[in-house]
């Protein structure tokens, strides 16, 4: 008898399950947001499917943005709390923000980070 947990380093998620409204691409390019922008802020995540745990502070995960299938990668978080449903199978959590990448830096992250050209959202 076993059970599966998904070990992750990245939390891509849409924004119905919490990706923080305030992160929009377009307002990003042409005035880049900083982490400092939301240093006293902590979002929520919800209904991530699978029961996963992430990596603790003060090793970061990855920030990505789940658009209709393509990955936007954000930046870099620290998950703060993470709340398992052993029924659903979904999780659950809080995280900060501690580096968002530059507009350019976003468009090199998917390739140095994943390299899924299904998924890259700057393959169209």
């Amino acid at each position: 008898m076993g059970s599966l947990v998904e070990i992750n380093d990245t939390l891509q998620i849409t924004r119905e399950q919490g990706f923080p409204k305030a992160l929009v691409y377009e307002k990003h390019k042409v005035k880049p947001f900083k982490a400092s922008d939301f240093s006293n802020v902590v979002f929520e995540f919800k209904n991530k499917p699978g029961v996963r745990v992430y990596k603790l502070p003060p090793v970061r995960n990855f920030l990505v943005q789940n658009i209709n299938g393509k990955w936007l990668y954000w930046g870099l978080i620290h998950i703060i709390e993470i709340h398992h449903d052993n029924v659903k199978k979904t999780t659950s959590g809080k995280f900060k923000i501690i580096h968002i990448y530059t507009p350019e830096e976003m468009r090199q992250a998917h390739k140095l980070i994943d390299r899924n050209k299904k998924t890259d959202f700057f393959n169209l």
